[in-house]
């Protein structure tokens, strides 16, 4: 049947955006633009598998009805993605004023000389829509700047700069960042080396002491190898603090 001779359909294949076990449901529009009332039947060669809300109405002259179609969760996919599935739609000029509860199976029927339009319906599985990537205004706390594009695609010469300044703060706050760690700790072992050198000062200068007091009990002076060794000590540690 050509579309639009009775019953103009749109459209004229059904397509369901394919996931599994996730019921999908499609619609098409049914457009009466004569002046008779046309009563329709929607049928399937699998109706396990599809719901049609309504399978059976009225179009009045001049208007549309909308038929939705809802295919059942799926816990396969088809090979291929091709499904052989079809729908049937026929529709026939009734007498004014009936309603979709009158409607009869022996309307449709081409034996009892009613002139009946059929038109088939292929089903065809698409890929679902892709939701959008979020799209940020501005630049989050410690990423660089995006440049903004331009109406023919080229980026703003004010924006290439932006981001060129960004980046050699950043990489100056990195290359700071690496240097004083490593100055710190060479402080952190001065220090301890410093303080290292105090305590054997210390020690030494106590040494030195009870050495003198030994001597001055024993009566004589003290040997000269120790003045000597303590004397270089002390230049050693004198050249370490400074």
């Amino acid at each position: 049947m050509a579309n639009g001779q009775i019953l103009h359909i749109d459209p004229l294949e059904l397509q369901f955006p394919f996931e599994l076990k996730k019921q999908i449901s499609c619609s098409m529009q049914l457009t009466n633009k004569n002046d008779d009332y046309v009563a329709f039947k929607v049928k399937t060669t699998n109706p396990k598998k599809y719901c049609v809300r309504p399978n059976t109405g009225v179009v009045l002259p001049h208007s549309t009805c909308e038929v939705i179609v809802t295919m059942q969760a799926q816990r396969e996919a088809p090979p291929d993605m091709q499904c052989k599935d079809k729908f049937l739609l026929q529709s026939v000029v009734v007498q004014p004023g009936i309603a979709a509860k009158d409607i009869t199976p022996e309307m449709f029927n081409k034996d009892s000389n009613n002139q009946v339009d059929e038109c088939k319906l292929r089903v065809v599985y698409v890929s679902p829509p892709q939701p959008p990537s979020p799209v940020r205004e501005g630049s989050e706390e410690g990423s660089s700047p995006r440049a903004s594009v331009s109406d023919n695609g080229n980026l703003n010469q004010a924006d290439l700069n932006m981001m060129a300044k960004a980046f050699a703060e950043q990489q100056e706050n990195t290359n700071f960042d690496a240097d004083f760690s490593v100055v710190k700790s060479l402080i952190s072992k001065l220090t301890e080396e410093k303080n290292s050198a105090i305590q054997r000062r210390n020690k030494l200068q106590q040494d030195l002491e009870l050495l003198r007091r030994q001597n001055k009990k024993s009566g004589g002076g003290i040997p000269i190898i120790y003045v000597v060794i303590v004397g270089l000590i002390g230049l050693v540690l004198g050249y370490i603090l400074k």
